[in-house]
């Protein structure tokens, strides 16, 4: 039985319940807590033999709400940080920016107080609370006592510290008023101290990790080909690696702590690595030798970094790997700028695309033939961590099962009759530390398939006829114009391999569903197949722009560089279009199939019809027409299950919902199969 009885109320049902712990952890066997959150509702005025609130906002809400008895014995709360969600903190270098998320203006500032109250005032809070709408730029960190949800999606790194807690003051006040302070001092100042210790430790823990990882760090940077010094403002060495005491001929042991005016004589250099300002590309001769020095500005300006690099030793490097990967074919030829287009679905491809290339994971890309796949996975791979390494190129379409395994993995000597003597090294092995672009993936059989599947969840390969187990460095882009998925569902392509290849998805649209594309496309074919100024008549752009391109860009292309044959003026026209035999086309049969393949209901065709009739008719097509074009049939519905309905369509490819005067449009796919439907 209870000798006494306590009320905690706080704003929130999250510090409620922070808060009941910790009275709980002193008090359970002699008092009756009793707890309350304002935003849960308190019905009836409060009475006890104590009344604790969280803050000095929650007592004006409770005397606002009239739910409180001001008679009782009252004390607000002092609160702090709890310590122990605080140790990551301390490793955040001293002026970081980061965003104190909290629930309401008022708990938010006093969060930032009580952080800076136990000693993290080196840090730079920018508040944030329900209310603000927009927070400054290049902060990716920030920290919340709780408050998890409201903390925006474009933070990188969030820090949790838990719901403030009542502090050393508070509780020994709660424990004097309720009279029980002489019994419970012991044990509350035993718990309060064995926190402090286990903080202790666990900081202990992480500076050891910390000091393993510079000493692993200053090993990297000793192994650097380039030369690395950081100093500060004043000219103190942080960091001057082993590579730059041989390039400038300094063989002092400590040079760490020393000022660069004291270490480094020739007075070209000391005046470009004491100039303010950042410089790249700077080349100085040091005895003879010629530095290419770049100068970069850490956070603030407190302190440089500069590479210093051989002149002649990066250009003959450079020149030699990039001869041996051309003379090889293992060279990535496409960037991001070679894939050509001003359509929202090109713009869009190549921001995934950009985005993929820097997760290092394994990517695959689906879309017809003549997309530009190879394109797209080479461009890839030239703004990747790997740019610098092999990229190799296969198709399976043009290999048997037997040259597949032998040209991915290699083979011993004697493997097989007509082995080379030695052996040969597999493509993976080759591409070690680069990229590997598998093309028509959804051609290779099961058998492949398994041994492919081992490259990928192990990263280990074993040549043909071969007993040991290589290690291999390799990310794999592959490409299809094969419905993967489909096959998954025949058994005719591993659903494990499929969902380890789809780790990154990039979806090519045909060229059909992005024509606003091909007039730029036909300019750059033009420019890089003549230096002559061909134009196009308006008639021969209009006709192209009719065209389905069924073999998609590839197809363009060589049309394109038809016509440029031909041609017997400096403008194309439409005598020199090709016969409609050059051109590629699509049976209704193969139309049919996609109709199947995506599962289009009664309603579906209903919608697609009305679109039509209403695009032929020249009306601007959105939802709520739409939903009108429904009444008084059995297809009725409000604009709301329209903009459901619409959004379907859209995914599976059928109509283009556009802005403004545009509306929404059927696309090619949608043409074609709207075609079949009305027969």
């Amino acid at each position: 039985m209870c000798q006494k009885s306590i009320s905690l109320i706080s704003g929130s049902k999250h510090t409620k319940m922070a808060l009941h712990n910790q009275l709980k952890e002193y008090l359970d066997d002699i008092v009756c807590i009793k707890s309350y959150a304002i935003d849960e509702g308190i019905e009836d005025v409060i009475k006890d033999d104590l009344i604790v609130i969280s803050s000095q906002i929650a007592m004006e809400e409770l005397i606002a709400l009239e739910k409180i008895d001001l008679k009782n014995e009252i004390i607000i709360a002092n609160r702090t940080i709890s310590h122990g969600h605080v140790d990551d903190l301390v490793l955040l270098p001293k002026g970081t920016k980061v965003l104190f998320v909290n629930d309401v203006k008022g708990t938010c500032f006093e969060g930032i107080e009580a952080l800076k109250k136990i000693g993290f005032d080196y840090l730079e809070y920018i508040p944030y609370y329900p209310g603000i709408n927009s927070i400054p730029k290049n902060i990716n960190i920030a920290i919340t006592p709780g408050e998890y949800d409201k903390v925006p999606k474009s933070i990188e790194k969030i820090y949790d510290i838990g719901p403030r807690i009542m502090d050393f003051t508070t509780i020994t006040k709660i424990l004097n008023k309720l009279d029980v302070l002489d019994e419970k001092a012991g044990q509350f100042s035993q718990k309060f101290l064995k926190k402090i210790i286990n903080i202790g430790k666990r900081l202990a823990k992480s500076s050891n990790q910390i000091l393993n990882l510079n000493q692993h760090l200053n090993q990297v940077l000793d192994g650097l080909n380039d030369g690395l010094l950081v100093y500060d403002m004043f000219g103190e060495i942080t960091v001057f690696n082993e590579n730059l005491k041989k390039m400038l001929n300094r063989d002092y042991k400590n040079i760490v702590g020393k000022n660069i005016k004291n270490i480094i004589y020739n007075k070209k250099l000391l005046s470009f690595l004491m100039d303010k300002d950042s410089k790249e590309g700077q080349i100085i001769n040091i005895d003879g030798m010629e530095l290419l020095l770049n100068k970069f500005q850490l956070s603030k300006g407190d302190s440089s970094i500069v590479i210093f690099k051989n002149v002649k030793e990066t250009m003959e490097n450079s020149d030699r790997l990039k001869r041996e990967l051309i003379k090889k074919g293992f060279y990535a030829k496409y960037t991001f700028d070679d894939i050509i287009g001003v359509s929202e679905n090109i713009k869009r491809l190549k921001q995934i695309a950009k985005k993929l290339s820097k997760a290092d994971i394994t990517i695959l890309i689906e879309g017809e033939s003549g997309t530009g796949k190879e394109l797209i996975a080479s461009s890839i791979h030239n703004v990747s961590n790997r740019k610098d390494g092999p990229f190799l190129a296969v198709n399976f379409s043009a290999l048997s099962d037997e040259l597949i395994e032998s040209e991915l993995f290699g083979y011993e000597e004697g493997a097989f009759t007509g082995a080379k003597k030695g052996g040969k090294v597999g493509l993976f092995e080759q591409a070690d530390g680069g990229t590997i672009f598998l093309d028509e993936i959804g051609d290779i059989s099961t058998k492949v398939q398994a041994r492919l599947l081992r490259v990928l969840q192990e990263k280990e390969i074993m040549r043909v006829g071969g007993n040991n187990i290589k290690s291999v460095d390799v990310r794999i882009i592959a490409a299809t114009n094969k419905n993967l998925a489909k096959l998954v569902n025949e058994n005719k392509f591993r659903e494990d391999l499929y969902y380890r290849l789809k780790l990154g998805y990039i979806k090519v649209p045909p060229l059909r569903e992005r024509k606003e594309d091909i007039i730029a496309l036909m300019k750059y074919f033009i420019s890089t197949e003549t230096r002559a100024d061909i134009k196009i008549s308006k008639e021969v752009i209009k006709e192209l722009l009719n065209y389905d391109w069924y073999g998609n860009v590839r197809e363009l292309k060589n049309i394109l560089s038809y016509m440029l044959a031909v041609r017997d003026e400096d403008t194309i026209k439409s005598k020199d279009i090709p016969d409609r035999g050059f051109f590629q086309t699509k049976g209704i049969e193969d139309i049919k199939c996609q109709k199947n393949e995506l599962d289009l209901d009664e309603e579906e065709s209903f919608i697609l019809k009305k679109i039509y009739e209403l695009n032929k008719s020249g009306e601007i097509v959105g939802r709520e027409k739409l939903a009108n074009e429904t009444k008084s049939t059995k297809f009725e519905m409000t604009k709301y299950q329209m903009r459901s309905r619409l959004n379907k369509l859209s995914t599976k490819g059928l109509i283009l919902k556009k802005k403004g005067k545009h509306g929404t449009v059927l696309s090619e796919k949608g043409k074609n199969l709207l075609m079949v439907i009305m027969g």
